[in-house]
């Protein structure tokens, strides 16, 4: 008899690639997927736990699932990812109904967890071990991982597709929890990412997405005892016949090297779009969240790039409003931000994370409508700088890979009066996005694109049809 699956993921690139491995092992037991949850037999919520937010849109999404739990007590309901391992119990406690409570660490064991409940066994956990609670390498153990298992319907689209290449973090940023609830920084082997990597490119693939806690850190030794850094696993997936662009997130300041740089700049598939966040302009909130790193440290990184990568586009991140965070301070964030004109930020307000250094050493003593101000100021700083960027771009010609139809082109579906031409969404290999008048057949494909006009996160173009002669394309 067939199985319904319902699954919601929220948070980053790790809890979407986690989502589509485990539901590629649920379908070998029979599952097939569901959008709605009054249909499913199995319930799962993938989960983040870096900001408060996303932990208590969690918990109003399961408050919802209440009544039909009661109506329907066969289902079965589970929370599974970062969330899971950091409040473990005390998800039970909130939301009783819950029937499978699941860390990044044990998600390989969901299916075999999921037929215990069936078969009346009662509520199940698989958690891993605490930072403090075992030597390194039994901790280390207990944060497993099962990658080879792929899904391309949990994708945004089945040529694009993200590679785990490592897990876990050891940086211990005051603010933030992910060494908690994924342990220790670990890379996995590059002969598993080369194989996974070459399996994805016979199936389809032509963009492939690395990703890390911290990226550019990656190393692993290969069985030959050879220790591979970053630049030496993009060297070998540079010749994976089928793969054309090569992306991977998120970077650490510190270790973006001259190496690295040389590779992303030499490697015609990698991107030169680079996600490094910086947090703060302010030294002394850097030494506070224990970035490693200071002001100098970051434009020194910035001028590497610029010498190095032509072409290239840097994101970045910030947290406004941590700890002791004068005007002062934000100020000098403001000033680094207009200096190094990141393609786009992040920018989030700070959020004080039970089991973090910074719960426990500072008083999150930023009133929420100061914080909330700062995020408004940035924010618009950071829009004016992109929208003047991208008009640079107007008039260039662009390869942008077709991801598919735009947001307006869906809500437009039904009215589409021709049904061969539709208006297309992409991305550039400095990640830029452009919408442009296209045709279905070349979703998944490279198409040159002429910008013609732009938004600050948006640029608009036409499709090149014809060209006389050789022509230069911008990397956008």
């Amino acid at each position: 008899m067939e199985k319904r699956l319902f699954i919601e993921t929220v948070g980053c690139q790790m809890n979407m690639l986690d989502s589509e491995l485990v539901v590629a092992s649920l379908r070998k037991q029979g599952y097939v997927l569901t959008t709605k949850p009054e249909e499913a037999d199995t319930l799962l919520f993938n989960t983040c736990s870096v900001r408060a937010q996303s932990e208590n849109k969690t918990y109003s999404h399961l408050g919802m699932l209440r009544d039909l739990k009661e109506k329907n007590p066969e289902k079965v309901i589970g929370v599974m990812g970062c969330m899971a391992q950091n409040h473990q119990h005390k998800i039970f406690t909130r939301a009783p109904y819950v029937d499978l409570i699941v860390g990044p660490g044990q998600l390989h064991q969901i299916p075999s967890m999921i037929d215990k409940i069936n078969a009346g066994q009662g509520k199940q956990i698989e958690v891993s071990l605490g930072r403090k609670d075992g030597t390194r390498d039994q901790i280390t153990r207990s944060h497993e991982s099962f990658d080879p298992l792929r899904d391309p319907e949990m994708r945004p689209t089945p040529f694009q597709a993200y590679v785990r290449i490592q897990i876990g973090c050891d940086k211990f940023c005051t603010y933030c929890i992910v060494p908690s609830v994924r342990g220790p920084e670990q890379g996995r082997s590059p002969e598993d990412i080369l194989r996974e990597s070459r399996h994805l490119a016979e199936h389809g693939t032509v963009e492939i997405t690395l990703v890390g806690q911290t990226v550019n850190s990656y190393k692993a030794t290969d069985s030959s005892g050879k220790l591979w850094r970053l630049a030496d696993l993009l060297a070998e997936l540079q010749e994976i016949e089928g793969l054309e662009r090569i992306k991977f997130v998120t970077n650490y300041p510190k270790d973006m090297t001259r190496e690295l740089l040389e590779a992303v700049r030499d490697l015609s598939k990698v991107s030169p779009y680079l996600h490094v966040p910086l947090q703060s302009g302010s030294d002394e909130v850097l030494k506070r969240m224990k970035r490693g790193y200071t002001v100098a440290d970051y434009r020194e990184m910035m001028a590497r790039i610029r010498e190095m990568v032509p072409g290239y586009a840097v994101s970045s991140d910030f947290i406004v409003g941590f700890c002791g965070e004068t005007e002062e301070d934000f100020q000098k964030t403001v000033e680094l931000v207009e200096e190094c004109r990141f393609k786009n930020s992040f920018i989030f307000k700070y959020s004080q994370r039970e089991g973090t250094r910074g719960a426990d050493l500072f008083i999150d003593d930023i009133p929420h409508h100061v914080k909330q101000q700062r995020n408004n100021d940035l924010l618009a700083i950071q829009n004016r700088i992109s929208l003047e960027d991208n008009q640079k771009l107007i008039g260039d010609t662009v390869h942008v890979l077709v991801e598919g139809p735009s947001k307006t082109a869906l809500k437009k579906a039904d009215e589409v009066e021709n049904p061969h031409a539709t208006q297309l969404i992409g991305r550039t290999h400095c990640d830029r996005i452009v919408v442009f008048d296209g045709n279905p057949r070349q979703i998944g494909k490279i198409m040159p694109v002429v910008v013609y006009d732009c938004h600050a996160h948006t640029l608009f173009g036409e499709v090149v049809t014809q060209q006389c002669g050789p022509e230069l394309f911008a990397l956008g």
